[in-house]
C-alpha cells in the first residue's frame, strides 16, 4: 500500500491493490483478502487520493444471532499538502508531507475506513424478523408455536378500542 510519488508529473494516476487483510493489520472480524482502487491526482503542491475499498467480514446478526459474511465497502478522499504542517491542524483527511516524500503509505487509513465501515447494527438482511421473545425461536424460518398470554380481563375494553381504531 505503498505509493511512489517522487517520479510523478502532474496528472492523475490509477493503482489497485488486492493483499490479504494481514498487510494492513486488520483482524477478525475480517478475513480473506481486502481490494483496493486508488486513484491519484497529483497537482502542484498537492495530491488528492481517492480510494474505494473492500473488505470481506463475518459477524453474528443482532436480532436472530446467526452467523453471516458480508463484503464491506468504503471510499474516501484524503489530501495530501506538500509544505511544512502547521503546529495546530484538526482538518480531517488532510495530511502534510515534506517536498522531498517520495512515498505515501496507505496502510493506517485503509486500516481505519475498513473498520469504520464495521455497521452499527449488524443484520444477516434487511428483513430480518429476530428471534421470538417467548421461546426464542427463529421467526426467519416460520411462525413460534408459543400461545398468545391470557389477557387481563381489566385490559379487554381498550384492547377492542384499539382494533376499532385500526380498522
Amino acid at each position: 500500500m505503498i505509493i511512489k510519488i517522487s517520479n510523478l508529473v502532474e496528472g492523475k494516476y490509477e493503482f489497485s491493490f488486492d493483499e490479504s487483510i494481514k498487510k494492513i493489520e486488520l483482524e477478525e472480524p475480517f478475513f480473506g483478502n481486502f481490494h483496493s482502487d486508488v486513484v491519484l491526482n497529483k497537482l502542484h503542491d498537492q495530491l488528492i487520493v481517492e480510494v474505494h475499498t473492500t473488505v470481506n467480514a463475518k459477524f453474528e446478526c443482532d436480532r436472530c444471532s446467526t452467523e453471516f459474511s458480508t463484503i464491506l465497502k468504503n471510499d474516501y478522499v484524503m489530501v495530501y499538502l506538500m509544505n511544512e504542517s502547521p503546529v495546530d491542524t484538526e482538518a480531517l483527511n488532510v495530511a502534510y508531507l515534506p517536498h522531498d516524500a517520495a512515498t505515501i503509505n496507505l496502510k493506517n487509513d485503509l486500516k481505519e475506513f475498513a473498520v469504520l465501515s464495521i455497521p452499527m447494527k449488524k443484520l444477516c438482511n434487511t428483513d430480518c424478523k429476530g428471534l421470538c421473545y417467548r421461546c426464542g425461536g427463529d421467526l426467519n424460518k416460520g411462525e413460534c408455536n408459543c400461545k398468545e398470554p391470557e389477557i387481563d380481563p381489566r385490559w379487554q375494553k381498550l384492547i377492542d378500542l384499539n382494533k376499532n381504531i385500526k380498522q
